[in-house]
């Protein structure tokens, strides 16, 4: 049914903003990247990426990983040993979107902590979740944490918390790692440098694939033993690549040219969520669209399936969230003009449930 309405004449497409395509600029890097053998560390496109990156998250070196999962897997695994917990809120996107790989791969034990609606995890449950030396435990080794965060509508996670977090995690010499796949979304918002969280973390992971609008791929910045470690790990899960360098020419050039530009996607989901809150049949937190995710949920959630059919029919595609949440989430292929279309087509959906419903 998707694939129906994708064929169709136009279509906008709020499910994720992984469903951005490569600019033309990209294309034209791409073509002509200089490259090498990755796995040997000879592609010069691949090498500036992650200097580039590291500098830019104020790390030492970072390492190109074809996905944010694998990049948030191999982080884990690099300063997670096996039999060990990391502790990770229960929605965070680790622990719900990325099949319990550091489990099944690495014998780490998630411990979840609840995720508040500000993407926090309570202090005092990290506190308590740091249980003392026992042979009965499992010994915490890491902390996860997100920003922006997803299943929380893209709130931004501010600095201060993360200060807070990180020492925590130092008096009990724990590691702590970041799942930034958005991160520049919630620099762009805040308009602080993403170094003003990256301060307080081990590692972090952030995605090239996204807002960013590359093809491909994520960048794991930490120490250089840590990312030697991290190196080694994505070998390990297969994600070796050769002449990587027609990616990394991408992500180059997402890196210069698109984290400005996340301001346009943060207004068009506010306007986007204006619209759907002036509606009826729905509910949704204004106070909670920071960036360019908008959560919101349907007041008869018995009609879901019926609603998602009836703007894929409209050409307007959402993602089912679970828990009676959709999600709509603004990238470089959706404009003004697409939002303001989606909210029409949302508002006839809405009409005609609530006239078939009396």
């Amino acid at each position: 049914r998707i694939r129906d309405v994708m064929s169709a004449t136009r279509f906008i497409d709020l499910r994720s903003d992984t469903v951005t395509m490569p600019t033309p600029a990209m294309r034209t890097a791409m073509a002509s990247a200089e490259v090498g053998d990755d796995v040997y560390g000879e592609d010069p496109t691949v090498n500036r990426l992650e200097a580039e990156a590291a500098a830019l998250v104020g790390k030492e070196a970072a390492v190109f990983v074809p996905s944010g999962t694998m990049g948030n897997l191999a982080a884990v695994l690099a300063q997670c040993p096996a039999g060990h917990e990391a502790l990770v809120g229960d929605e965070s996107h680790i622990f719900y979107y990325e099949a319990g790989g550091a489990s099944a791969l690495g014998g780490v034990v998630y411990r979840t902590l609840p995720t508040q609606p500000d993407g926090t995890l309570p202090l005092e449950a990290i506190a308590a979740g740091i249980r003392p030396p026992n042979l009965h435990f499992a010994p915490a080794a890491l902390i996860c944490l997100e920003n922006t965060h997803n299943r929380c509508g893209g709130v931004v996670v501010p600095p201060e918390y993360f200060a807070d977090v990180a020492a925590m995690a130092a008096r009990h010499g724990l590691a702590v790692h970041l799942d930034g796949a958005r991160l520049f979304n919630a620099a762009v918002a805040s308009g602080l440098p993403a170094t003003a969280w990256t301060t307080h973390v081990s590692s972090v992971q952030f995605c090239l694939s996204k807002g960013l609008a590359a093809p491909v791929g994520s960048m794991v910045a930490a120490s250089r033993p840590v990312t030697d470690r991290i190196r080694r790990f994505r070998k390990m899960l297969g994600g070796g690549m050769r002449q990587a360098g027609v990616l990394a020419a991408a992500g180059l050039v997402g890196l210069h040219e698109m984290v400005e530009r996340l301001a346009d996607d943060h207004a068009n989901a506010r306007r986007l969520a204006e619209g759907l809150a002036s509606l009826g049949g729905l509910r949704i937190d204004l106070a909670s669209v920071h960036t360019n995710i908008v959560i919101f949920a349907l007041e008869n959630p018995s009609w879901r399936e019926e609603f998602l059919a009836a703007t894929r029919a409209a050409g307007v595609l959402l993602t089912d969230m679970g828990g009676g949440k959709l999600r709509a989430v603004t990238h470089a292929g959706v404009t003004l003009d697409d939002c303001l279309r989606a909210v029409e087509a949302v508002r006839a959906s809405v009409q005609a449930h609530q006239h078939a419903w009396h």
